[in-house]
């Protein structure tokens, strides 16, 4: 089994982040993203999250997932913060998203959150569900047709949310 080190992302990493976070994109079946970043738009929209953290194999170097951590929300509900995870497809299933999740909650309580929402994880998603459920988030209901998928045909949402 590799080591995978969780760590903030730096400007270097921006080329595999971006291939990695646009094959997300491009799967239409989790982000609520249509459009592809390019290198360009990546290192500002990464650059304004809160905080980015990456998943880097310890052996090669390779950058093997990543998330954003932002505010969900201002003002009075600005302790609720949202996060989004991305792992390349090759690279699925060695519990890197789990890593990423466990490292954004951290991350979260560190930056003054007081709640991590998901608002839009697709009912699908049975993985990440079962993460979400599996570390304690609580799901909030069903947004029904709440996801237009990459066919255009509309799939359920269901929210959850965890207390930091």
């Amino acid at each position: 089994m590799q080591e995978i080190i969780i760590r903030k992302y730096e400007n270097k990493d921006l080329t595999q982040m971006v291939y990695i976070w646009n094959e997300v994109v491009e799967e239409g079946i989790a982000f609520p993203q249509e459009e592809c970043l390019k290198e360009i738009s990546a290192k500002e929209f990464f650059g304004e999250q809160t905080y980015c953290g990456v998943a880097e194999s310890g052996k090669t170097g390779e950058i093997l997932g990543l998330y954003i951590l932002h505010p969900n929300n201002v003002g009075r509900c600005g302790h609720i913060c949202n996060a989004s995870y991305a792992v390349s497809s090759e690279n699925r299933g060695l519990h890197i998203g789990e890593k990423l999740v466990f490292d954004c909650i951290k991350q979260a309580k560190l930056h003054g959150f007081r709640i991590l929402q998901f608002n839009a994880v697709v009912a699908s998603n049975i993985y990440a569900r079962h993460l979400y459920e599996r570390i304690g988030f609580i799901q909030l209901g069903v947004i029904p047709k709440g996801f237009r998928l990459e066919n255009g045909q509309y799939e359920d949402i269901c929210p959850y949310y965890i207390e930091l």
